[in-house]
């Protein structure tokens, strides 16, 4: 792994960690550090520039804020209109995930949503909305049975006590 400093380190532990929800959530994780939130923004900017980081992004625990029927649904979109209706689709709130796979024989799905709702047929709801919207009809509703644990990539954690 490339050179980096104790500093930056700690910045991506910051990172990894619950994210702050406040008004100022740099803030909180520059004191975590031990640093300005101007430097702790600066370092950032500066790692991701540099390419050491090159993904941040949130996880959602749908089931404890409300969302109990969530989806995945595959969806056969004309190859020359994938990005046009990835894009399309990504807009609606409802939408967490937002992917293009290469179809394999008797599958023949290359865009895949991640849906969100409280309830099943708000789940269709929304599927049929997208549907409608985009011009696609041929697609899978494929409901989440089962939560696996989340978590993200732990970095830079060795030595440190384990909960």
């Amino acid at each position: 792994m490339e050179n980096f400093s104790r500093q930056d380190k700690a910045i991506i532990r910051a990172l990894q960690e619950d994210f702050p929800l406040c008004e100022e959530p740099y803030k909180i994780l520059a004191e975590r550090v031990g640093i300005s939130e101007e430097e702790f923004l600066r370092r950032v900017r500066q790692l991701i520039d540099e390419k050491k980081i090159r993904k941040m992004g949130a996880v959602l625990r749908h089931r404890e804020v409300g969302f109990n029927a969530n989806a995945l649904c595959a969806w056969h979109v004309p190859p020359d209109k994938l990005d046009e209706i990835a894009q399309a689709m990504s807009l609606n709130a409802a939408v967490s995930h937002c992917y293009d796979r290469t179809p394999v024989p008797n599958w023949n799905y290359n865009l895949y949503t991640m849906i969100h709702a409280k309830t099943r047929d708000e789940c269709e709801k929304i599927i049929g909305e997208l549907s409608t919207a985009t011009g696609v009809g041929d697609y899978k509703i494929l409901y989440t049975k089962k939560e696996w644990k989340k978590t993200g990539m732990k970095y830079f954690c060795e030595g440190l006590p384990t909960n």
